[in-house]
């Protein structure tokens, strides 16, 4: 497919997703699935142009003065690709399989209309009724985060330390274009251009070995944070499909109680295929069974109760964009709901002289400090641990970050701004002993 092609291909997508309400990486799929000529090098650059179209909805739709499909797209061109008027009209000949010519108005709009004068929802790109608590995070700088946070993402791997050296992985995956991570001590990024294919990590025999597993570098900090040690006793009370259960098994080095859960069995799934192939044999998967506690036998005894919270997921828009845009007020008071929950099921597990690393993916406050001010209220018998004291886990790195991120009296807020990283929020309560 030419590029003009393309971008056909893309204006007819978001038209498809616009109009039937689909989830992009749906409509991507089916319209694959239809269009079997299209090769794997066409597929990667039509799904470039729709999440990028995605990112920058508001924006674009601003800056061409229309809120189409063709707009956004035409306006993603200039403002996240940085492409010239006669660059993108050059695309748009109206010849076989191209978008029609550049009108009078769109060509103006591209020379001549700028976000100068957009409010900051649109600048930033994100939902008008997030802007209240965005600012309160962020203050001014919220146009600016929330732009890093509709960039592209990197793809970040974490050494798993069973297995492999750092330098080892570095060296053997080098024909990627593997650099190390400015902050995890474990962590390999590999960037991605605009029109990228996946770099087929699952196929690479460092993965196969299980040397290697995907996981931003924000997330490799949440769980080194957590400071989990040989010998511990250690729940993964949210674990998933197991990213920091990994994680934490490998900080643990094989000894100890590693113990994973999920309120969903089927999240879970994916994790035991994951810890054969880590090398890991100190972790106890317990899937729920009905209505019974698979922790019914916990009590107050463990030292690290870990919570990766279920959270709106603002602070990973970088990879899933569409998802900023369908999300309403009521998921976000559903999950304040769900992790004043587990929050109080952890504090009942943790022994005194423990602790709980509380993690969100998320940037608003409501799901970050403020929930963790009320934990603290409800619960007097813990007490924060201070953020300078969280992030001496980095050792050396730990002054620059901490100049980096966004450090409060509750945790530490990490965001692609910022660290670089998606957006992760840590918070380490300790119980204090009897």
């Amino acid at each position: 497919m030419t590029p003009a092609a393309r971008l056909s291909a893309a204006i007819e997508l978001i038209e498809t997703i616009d109009a039937q309400r689909v989830p992009a990486a749906k409509a991507l799929k089916e319209w694959g699935t239809a269009h079997r000529y299209a090769g794997s090098g066409d597929r990667a650059a039509i799904s470039g142009l729709i999440w990028d179209v995605l990112r920058r909805r508001a924006s674009s739709a601003w800056l061409m003065d229309a809120d189409t499909p063709r707009a956004r797209v035409l306006g993603m061109l200039r403002l996240e690709r940085g492409m010239t008027t006669e660059a993108i009209s050059n695309l748009c000949h109206g010849e076989r399989f191209a978008p029609e010519p550049l009108s009078a108005a769109e060509r103006s709009a591209l020379t001549s209309r700028s976000l100068d004068d957009a409010p900051p929802h649109v600048a930033g790109d994100y939902p008008e009724w997030l802007d209240v608590p965005l600012a309160a995070v962020f203050g001014d700088d919220r146009v600016a985060e929330a732009t890093a946070m509709a960039s592209r993402a990197p793809l970040d791997l974490r050494v798993n330390t069973l297995k492999a050296k750092r330098e080892k992985v570095l060296a053997s995956l080098k024909h990627l274009g593997a650099q190390e991570t400015p902050w995890s001590p474990i962590g390999l990024r590999i960037e991605l251009g605009a029109d990228a294919r996946n770099p087929g990590i699952h196929a690479e025999e460092d993965f196969i070995k299980g040397g290697i597993e995907v996981q931003d570098e924000g997330s490799q900090l949440a769980a080194l944070f957590s400071a989990a040690k040989p010998g511990e006793q250690v729940i993964d009370l949210c674990a998933g499909a197991g990213g920091k259960t990994l994680a934490l098994a490998a900080m643990m080095q094989g000894k100890g109680r590693l113990i994973a859960t999920d309120h969903d069995k089927r999240q879970l799934a994916p994790i035991y295929e994951r810890l054969s192939r880590a090398g890991i044999h100190n972790a106890d998967v317990r899937a729920p069974k009905g209505d019974a506690d698979p922790l019914a036998d916990i009590r107050a005894s463990a030292d690290l109760v870990l919570i990766d919270a279920p959270c709106t997921g603002t602070g990973t828009w970088r990879r899933n964009p569409d998802a900023k845009w369908r999300m309403r007020p009521g998921a976000l008071e559903q999950r304040v709901k769900d992790q004043i929950e587990v929050l109080d099921r952890a504090a009942r597990l943790v022994k005194p002289g423990g602790r709980i690393a509380y993690i969100t993916c998320s940037v608003l406050p409501q799901e970050n400090g403020e929930q963790i001010r009320a934990f603290v209220a409800r619960h007097p018998g813990f007490e924060l641990v201070h953020a300078t004291n969280v992030t001496m886990a980095l050792g050396e790195r730990a002054v620059a970050f901490r100049a980096a991120a966004l450090l409060s009296d509750e945790g530490v807020l990490m965001t692609p701004q910022r660290t670089k990283t998606d957006g992760f929020f840590v918070s380490v309560v300790l119980k204090r002993p009897h």
